[in-house]
């Protein structure tokens, strides 16, 4: 799969240019989370350590499009942005997922299914807001430079000690596929 920039149009990102920023984020998110074994790194990374899943794909992500190097003072921006969307509704809606998930009633199955649904819903408006930063911010990286942008991301995103876990390699390895000419 080639990953490819997007066009900012301006300071102010329009709809269309945060429509495209949002569906390419989407779409590199369920492309790199269906990898083998990045769905567990990234829980492990968010229960472990803390880090927003989110948040750590948004970093490799901007990085692997070309789009920015994130600095503190833009990951403490994304995740302003995101902040009351996670507290308010995300983590509450993935608390009861996973209260549902030992439950072997079908009831309960069908209700931690519909959750999981809503879960996904505001799993993607998280990263509607973080892509609309992204565009807001208009920074290209050198194409050779991509995978050490995201890298540096990652870092930057979840902070040296996380960023040498296991983890974290599994994520690098799985960008390097997927970012490969």
């Amino acid at each position: 799969m080639q990953i490819a920039s997007i066009a900012v149009l301006s300071d102010r990102p329009d709809l269309a240019a945060t429509a495209a920023a949002a569906d390419s984020f989407w779409r590199f998110s369920l492309s790199i989370y269906a990898r083998p074994g990045v769905a567990e790194a990234l829980i492990a990374l968010q229960d472990r350590d803390g880090c927003d899943v989110n948040m750590v794909l948004f970093a490799l992500w901007s990085g692997a499009v070309g789009r920015r190097r994130l600095g503190p003072e833009d990951v403490a921006a994304a995740r302003t942005a995101i902040a009351g969307l996670v507290a308010d509704i995300v983590a509450p809606l993935r608390r009861l997922r996973r209260t549902l998930r030992p439950a072997p009633d079908a009831d309960f199955q069908e209700m931690r299914h519909r959750v999981l649904g809503l879960e996904l819903v505001a799993e993607r408006a998280v990263q509607r807001r973080l892509a609309t930063t992204l565009v807001a911010w208009d920074v290209a990286v050198a194409a050779g430079d991509r995978r050490a942008v995201a890298d540096a991301n990652l870092v930057a995103c979840v902070g040296a000690e996380a960023a040498a876990s296991l983890e974290a390699e599994r994520l690098r390895t799985v960008l390097v596929e997927l970012t490969r000419a």
